[in-house]
């Protein structure tokens, strides 16, 4: 499941977004439950964009920080298994803790950031294999 943060009429709400074994996407938003349609004629990146996934080489994927703001807690190390959903980072953005987590099971096998540490949006924080 991945983690977006998306604007609606003005107001920013922060949702989990998951692909089902039958391609329909789900979209979790506070307790609610939308599916999604794309339009077939869409082009692949921007299917990969909605996904936030950005492979850097086959079976990584590079997890980014959706926000500017200051890593306050570092919760996973190199080498650990973590599950779809894990709890990865906490960054602390506009007085506000943002949960980062793991959009699927995987080996983190490179942390690009320290505790206390300063990123901006789009920064790469983690590498899952």
């Amino acid at each position: 499941m991945e983690e977006l943060f998306v604007k609606v009429d003005g107001k920013e709400y922060k949702v989990f977004v998951e692909e089902t074994e039958e391609g329909k996407i789900l979209v979790h938003c506070e307790g609610d439950v939308y599916e999604v349609e794309t339009k077939k004629d869409a082009e692949p990146s921007a299917v990969e964009r909605l996904h936030k996934k950005h492979a850097t080489e086959v079976g990584k994927i590079e997890i980014t920080s959706p926000l500017p703001g200051i890593v306050y807690d570092v919760k996973v190390k190199e080498g650990d298994e973590v599950k779809q959903g894990q709890s990865l980072f906490t960054l602390m953005a506009m007085k506000m803790e943002n949960d980062i987590t793991s959009p699927r099971d995987g080996v983190v096998k490179e942390i690009k950031v320290k505790k206390d540490g300063n990123v901006g949006k789009g920064d790469v924080l983690v590498v899952i294999g």
